[in-house]
């Protein structure tokens, strides 16, 4: 695949500096969750029970928090909100490793609805810089680095709390975060594209883009996660149980290189495909991965059709969002977005946890990707009903022409994408995405 589009678009004046402190601010973000588990269950050594309870109040936090912060962002600007969101961390992370357990639950949930819209932030930028043609290589990219920083971030968190101990992990989180607050706050990047500023008095409506349309895209979004949370959680059981504990982490990570691999190819491509019949395609290839999990090495080679549709089908999310969406109502619609991932992983794993234990890793393999393509099936109906792309109210007559005739270029382009890639059955859906 040629590797043209990525280089002009890390020409664009503001990327790759944007990029590159998205990947590194989302590094201890990402270490949080496995940081505060193994905190819990082997430092204060309550056990994964309560640690669970950890992981439970983060995520009610954030997924209130993050359509709250995107929201102020479009009202406020990027700057204050991260400034208080990085003060915010600063905070705990500075003091949690002294708190008592039930102290810790509630100043977790605290710290997950005032966490640092890294996520968010970064990809409505990203929306911001990046002209509308190229915004599709721009968010395939984004979710190639977002692989790496799962990669490496609990990683890091699961070193530090073996090594160094649960106080100084934390505090080097903490140092992170605040790093990767600076680091956004001093980049200051826009969050609207100059022709997208439009009239500041003017609010949008959220019944003009929180349409059954959205709901169904923010239900297939949850879908993916669900799917890939409930492989990953399979994958490891499938390890462990051959006696292979050691080569866990190699799995993951080959596991992550497809959808590294997948990224790249699909941000190459001349057209995009739709989200919906990425991740119908990327559920129906996982029901077969079960078939192998007497070997984990076969499976991890059964996982390889699935696994490069991962970051396709993530990055197809979002592009659509910035589509559907007004520019000024884009970071909420962010955040919902972000929500809806969290959404998807936190109600996969008891289930696929569940299975696991009681038929075994291939039934959760086969019930997650039937899931993932029944939501799918269960969001086309809306999809086909999709609202038209709103545009932002025109200063003057001419800029109005500008933005309505981009509007049914875009609009245009959409309908032919979605035409192309949304198969009538979903069986055949394409097993190339990201």
């Amino acid at each position: 695949m040629a590797i043209t589009p990525y280089r002009q678009l890390l020409k664009i004046p503001g990327v790759p500096t944007l990029l590159l402190v998205g990947m590194l601010a989302r590094i201890p973000s990402v270490a949080t969750g496995m940081a505060l588990t193994l905190y819990v269950a082997e430092v204060m050594k309550l056990g994964y029970g309560k640690a669970g309870l950890i992981t439970m109040a983060t995520t009610i936090g954030t997924a209130i928090g993050s359509p709250l912060s995107g929201r102020l962002v479009d009202r406020y600007g990027l700057r204050p909100v991260v400034a208080v969101t990085t003060l915010a961390q600063a905070v705990f992370w500075s003091c949690a490793w002294a708190l008592p357990f039930p102290a810790l639950v509630a100043a977790t949930a605290a710290a997950g609805l005032l966490a640092l819209p890294v996520f968010s932030v970064t990809r409505q930028c990203l929306a911001a810089v990046v002209p509308v043609p190229q915004r599709r290589i721009g968010f395939a990219l984004d979710s190639m680095l977002v692989e790496l920083s799962y990669m490496v971030g609990p990683a890091l968190a699961v070193a530090g709390i073996t090594m160094l101990g649960g106080q100084a992990t934390m505090a080097i989180i903490g140092v992170g975060l605040v790093l990767g607050g600076m680091g956004l706050i001093v980049l200051n990047a826009p969050t609207r594209a100059p022709d997208e500023m439009g009239e500041e008095s003017v609010r949008v409506p959220r019944r003009q883009w929180l349409t059954p349309a959205f709901v169904a895209l923010l239900g297939t979004t949850a879908a993916a996660t669900f799917v890939l949370t409930a492989s990953e959680l399979s994958l490891v059981a499938t390890v462990n149980r051959t006696g292979d504990e050691q080569w866990v982490g190699l799995a993951v990570a080959v596991w992550c290189l497809y959808s590294l691999v997948g990224g790249f190819l699909y941000g190459g491509m001349s057209r995009g495909l739709s989200p919906l019949g990425l991740i119908a395609g990327m559920g129906l290839l996982t029901v077969p991965v079960g078939l192998a999990v007497g070997d984990w090495r076969w499976m991890i080679l059964a996982l390889l059709p699935a696994g490069l549709l991962c970051a396709p089908a993530l990055s197809a999310t979002v592009d659509v969002v910035t589509r559907w969406v007004p520019a000024r109502a884009r970071g909420e619609a962010m955040g919902f977005h972000g929500t809806a991932l969290l959404i998807g992983g936190a109600a996969s794993a008891p289930i696929a946890g569940a299975i696991i234990d009681g038929h075994g890793p291939g039934w959760a393999f086969a019930v997650a990707g039937l899931v993932g393509a029944a939501m799918v099936a269960l969001g086309l109906p809306f999809w086909r009903r999709r609202p038209e792309v709103p545009a932002s109210p025109p200063a003057s007559m001419e800029e109005g022409s500008s933005v309505q005739g981009e509007r049914a270029s875009v609009q245009e382009e959409l309908g032919v994408e979605v035409a192309a890639a949304v198969p009538a059955q979903p069986q055949t859906a394409s097993p190339t995405r990201e």
